[in-house]
């Protein structure tokens, strides 16, 4: 309680006054008071300052008791107001306390001063907390009603049992239910029938476990009014810790889910896309990156977003043409055009692409779209049909001078040979002049029927040839022609189809690509020369634009030299061009051995690897298979949905391939290089049944993988795949554990049978 006290007395003796002070100060009070016995010296003093309790005469000649309680009152002033009288009867102490006093006392008897005015202290003190705290609670509740009905969220109470006690009026606008509608269990008829279960055993557990709620579902109004909320609801506890129930909010996302739904259904449509689309911002960083670009590149959606498009699709030697596009792009926001790109594995490749400067509503640049193509085997075929017009047009020209060198050699020719007749007795020096005149003229008559080969300008008489006797003799020339160093090897099937063409340019054909294999291996190596039979099916024809469905004979020549360098690999069919010395070449043994095969509707390929050598492979067509051959060719074996990861530098290749192999039931996983091989391996291994993979590849080649891959499964297998080597059954090969071997390019067939085999020879 607190010692100090401020009294107002309302006296007008001063000795009654003074003996209330004494008691009060007995009672360990600090009094300050005043004493008045007018209305208007109390109306005075309740002006002054704040008292603490009125202690009041009954009866004063000017003025009583019950006129200053009114006078207290019509200030609605709570403190406590005391009643001290000489005499004052029971009915007149009643009526005082009705009227508001709260409590009497005898003048004579003072001794219940104190304890009175410790009571109604108290009591005054009890009553002005609860007053202030109900005061506070009804604010309180005003200010939650006025934010509840202002939200723009559906705001919500319930009981201890989930039962709605309370909404505001944003729910009933969402839910489209009434006040009392909503109450109860009412609420849930908003739930949408397909949700309903969920929701409600979702909600029931909420409750029973007095735990926190967040559920996303529908809502369907009295006017089938679909309609997506968010509701969260946390549980309310009492003072004492029981569980009240819950409040919680409900948001309308039915804008939100149609725009997401929206965005899925593009963003669907963009990675069924074929090409590679990519949003980056003004600073180059991925922002979009769809399915068509993690095909193209190489690179996933997660690898990308946020880093540098030019640090990831460029070399630096293609940095100024981007940055050129950059400033292109700036000014008339869009562009199109070619580029040189590179993916994930390091391969060149060439895109078409479109780029968008994207603006926001109020027209400032914010990103940039990309729309990217492959076009890189369409480049390659468009090459390569090119070099073929080239060849065409050499050839009329060559033909031309081909023609003209017959009529300036032929008279040469017999005026060298009649010289020593019309001069027998020339000496030796003359004689060894007219030998000379003799055999450049016979060498130029020689290089004349080889561009006349060459421009087909030549008709040669043409019967059905078998090639393994032309590929016989061959053989003979190289092992006792060439040097010891020169080891020659042959792989010839005893079954070798026969082709309809003239076996002499057959002949030069070989000759000239065994010779260039001997001059490729001035140290020596090895010869590989190798024939074998082959259905070209639908496959293998996509790979290469001179191939046509159907039987044709393949002769690999295959050396272990010093290999062709990329520079120069598009022009080494190209008439005259030759890499010899002087001398030692005309630059026509490629040409003729091209234009020789053309006329007989064939075709050559060549892969070659610095270092290592050099494979060409001449493709005749055959006219010498059986209808059950071909319909025994056709029947390819599908597989049983066994998991193959195909490791392949080459995209067309490694796309055809998952094609072919996707089509006969099997599964495919792809990868580029052979790191990407090895984490695809790691993921996957007890899933894998087979692996197939080039032995040439850039970065870590096909037998540093296979070597790894075996450290991580001894008994991983393996089919490997080559445009250079011609016989899979090698020391090496073996030493590495291969299992199969497919020389490039191979139809499904070999394909699928090469892996029937080794998935056959895994389960025996």
């Amino acid at each position: 309680m607190n010692p100090h006290l401020r009294v107002l007395i309302v006296e007008d003796s001063e000795d009654d006054t003074l003996l209330t002070l004494r008691e009060l100060r007995r009672g360990g009070y600090i009094v300050t008071y005043l004493r008045v016995d007018t209305p208007d010296a109390m109306e005075a003093a309740l002006e002054e300052q704040p008292w603490d309790i009125v202690i009041a005469d009954y009866s004063l000649p000017a003025f009583s008791a019950p006129a200053a309680l009114k006078v207290l009152q019509s200030r609605r002033l709570d403190f406590p107001f005391i009643i001290v009288s000489g005499t004052i009867g029971e009915e007149t102490a009643v009526a005082a306390m009705k009227a508001g006093a709260n409590d009497y006392l005898i003048k004579g008897n003072l001794t219940r001063l104190v304890p009175a005015v410790e009571r109604e202290l108290r009591e005054t003190l009890d009553r002005q907390k609860r007053f202030s705290a109900e005061q506070a609670l009804r604010e309180s509740e005003n200010r939650f009603r006025t934010l509840c009905t202002s939200a723009p969220v559906g705001i919500f109470q319930t009981d201890a049992q989930g039962h709605n006690t309370y909404n505001n009026p944003q729910w009933h606008e969402i839910s489209g239910l009434g006040d009392k509608e909503s109450l109860g269990e009412g609420w849930t008829k908003a739930i949408h029938p397909e949700d309903r279960t969920l929701v409600l055993q979702d909600w029931q557990g909420a409750v029973s476990k007095q735990e926190a709620w967040i559920h996303e579902y529908r809502l369907l109004t009295p006017e089938d009014q679909v309609r997506w909320v968010r509701v969260l609801a946390s549980p309310m506890y009492s003072s004492q810790g029981e569980f009240l129930g819950h409040v919680g909010t409900v948001e309308d996302i039915t804008e939100h889910k149609q725009a997401a739904q929206k965005i899925y259904e593009q963003a669907a449509l963009l990675n069924i896309s074929t090409d590679a689309i990519y949003v980056r911002n003004l600073e180059n960083q991925i922002l979009f990156w769809n399915k068509g670009a993690e095909r193209l590149y190489g690179w996933k959606a997660v690898e990308v977003l946020g880093y540098n498009a030019a640090e990831i699709l460029y070399k630096s030697r293609d940095l100024q043409q981007f940055q050129e596009i950059q400033a292109i792009l700036a000014k008339d926001s869009q562009w199109q055009g070619e580029l040189q790109q590179i993916t994930k594995g390091g391969k060149e490749i060439i895109v078409e692409s479109r780029w968008t400067l994207m603006r926001d509503e109020a027209g400032v640049p914010k990103s940039i779209l990309t729309v990217s193509t492959n076009i890189t085997e369409k480049k390659q075929l468009e090459a390569q049909f090119l070099r073929t017009q080239r060849l065409e047009s050499l050839g009329t020209l060559a033909s031309g001078i081909a023609h003209d060198f017959n009529n300036i050699l032929t008279p040469i020719l017999a005026a060298a040979q009649l010289l020593p007749l019309k001069f027998p007795d020339l000496d030796e020096n003359s004689q060894q002049l007219v030998t000379i005149l003799e055999g450049s003229a016979k060498r130029g008559a020689d290089l004349v029927k080889q561009i006349l080969s060459f421009t087909r300008g030549v008709e040669g008489s043409r019967t059905i040839v078998q090639v393994r006797h032309l590929l016989s003799d061959v053989v003979q020339v190289a092992k006792r022609t060439f040097p010891k160093s020169i080891d020659t090897q042959t792989n010839i099937v005893p079954d070798l189809w026969m082709v309809f063409a003239d076996a002499t340019q057959l002949h030069q054909v070989l000759m000239n690509l065994i010779v260039n294999a001997r001059d490729a291996m001035p140290n020596g190596g090895s010869l590989n020369i190798s024939a074998l039979n082959l259905w070209i099916d639908q496959n293998y024809a996509h790979i290469h634009v001179d191939a046509d469905v159907g039987p044709y004979i393949v002769i690999t020549i295959a050396d272990s030299g010093t290999g062709i360098p990329p520079e120069i690999m598009e022009r080494i069919f190209d008439p005259f061009f030759t890499t010899k010395e002087l001398g030692k070449g005309t630059g026509l043994g490629l040409s003729t051995v091209m234009g020789i095969i053309k006329s007989h509707g064939g075709f050559v390929t060549v892969n070659s690897e610095l270092g290592k050598g050099s494979s060409f492979k001449v493709y005749l067509p055959s006219n010498q298979v059986t209808e059950t051959q071909i319909a025994a060719d056709a029947e390819l074996s599908n597989g049983n949905g066994e998991l193959i990861l195909i490791v392949d530098d080459e995209v067309t290749i490694g796309e055809i391939t998952k094609t072919t192999l996707e089509s006969h039931n099997y599964r495919v996983l792809t990868a580029s290089n052979g790191v990407e091989a090895l984490i695809l391996y790691a993921q996957h291994k007890d899933d894998v049944s087979v692996v197939l993979i080039d032995l040439m590849m850039p970065g870590m080649d096909g037998s540093t993988t296979i070597l790894t891959l075996q450290r991580i499964n001894p008994h991983v297998q393996i089919i490997a795949m080559s445009g250079m080597m011609v016989n899979g059954a090698t020391a090496q090969h073996k030493s590495l554990g291969i299992l199969g071997f497919l020389s490039k390019p191979f139809t499904a067939e070999a394909l699928l049978s090469t892996l029937q085999a080794v998935l056959h020879s895994s389960q025996t």
